[in-house]
């Protein structure tokens, strides 16, 4: 395994979950295993390529805190070649703040389950309204190589071969904080090399942290 398009297909048991996220402001949860986590990266994919002209070499900056979605763009991103970057880029997501530059400018709501905007955001397209209409399998006409740009962040560039020969798997169910962008590339594709998974916390106490981890068996990480 070379690129970074495969990780997901490797998953001893797709059913299982990936990606488990709460926000204790709120009381959401949302829980993808790795089939569901598939289904939203083959649509993103399809959006970027079909409604963003994104290929290999395309840069794309992922403005969200932690969270389920930025995973799902992460994944995205690879899958069609793009790098995922922090300046000069051609596509950006922003969260509700709506706070993008780039030429192309895609908002998330951070509406559980990834709903739209209540009111389309002006220069902006609604990620909710735009990817969920997109097939759910996507074939990459011209996928990643392993020479190909994966991240581009604080001044560091590492390849999909790179990022893959630095990765340490990471068998356990792994309950994390918000944190980069960096961060977040790292620990999916650990999780998906390891067969662990995630669980992403925001807005928790310390007492609300231990009793997710609890709850979820998940190793504080």
């Amino acid at each position: 395994m070379r690129t970074l398009d495969q990780p997901l297909r490797s998953a001893a048991d797709p059913s299982q979950p990936l990606v488990t996220y709460y926000d204790m402001a709120t009381g959401e949860r949302v829980e993808l295993s790795t089939t569901t986590t598939a289904n939203w990266v083959a649509k993103t994919s399809n959006f970027l390529v079909d409604d963003l002209d994104a290929a290999p070499g395309s840069r794309v900056r992922i403005g969200l805190p932690s969270h389920w979605l930025t995973t799902v763009w992460i994944l995205s991103a690879w899958n069609v070649g793009a790098a995922v970057v922090d300046s000069s880029a051609d596509i950006g997501l922003s969260g509700p703040d709506l706070v993008a530059d780039e030429p192309v400018r895609v908002a998330a709501s951070l509406r559980p389950l990834g709903g739209r905007f209540p009111e389309a955001p002006a220069g902006f397209l609604d990620l909710g309204a735009e990817v969920p209409g997109h097939g759910d399998h996507f074939v990459a006409l011209d996928p990643p190589e392993p020479s190909t740009l994966a991240l581009d962040l604080d001044g560091t560039a590492l390849t999909h071969a790179e990022l893959l020969d630095a990765a340490a798997p990471d068998g356990v169910r792994r309950l994390v904080t918000p944190g980069d962008v960096r961060r977040d590339a790292e620990l999916i594709v650990a999780a998906c090399l390891g067969g662990g998974s995630l669980v992403i916390v925001s807005s928790a106490t310390p007492e609300q942290i231990s009793r997710v981890s609890a709850q979820e068996g998940a190793e504080p990480g």
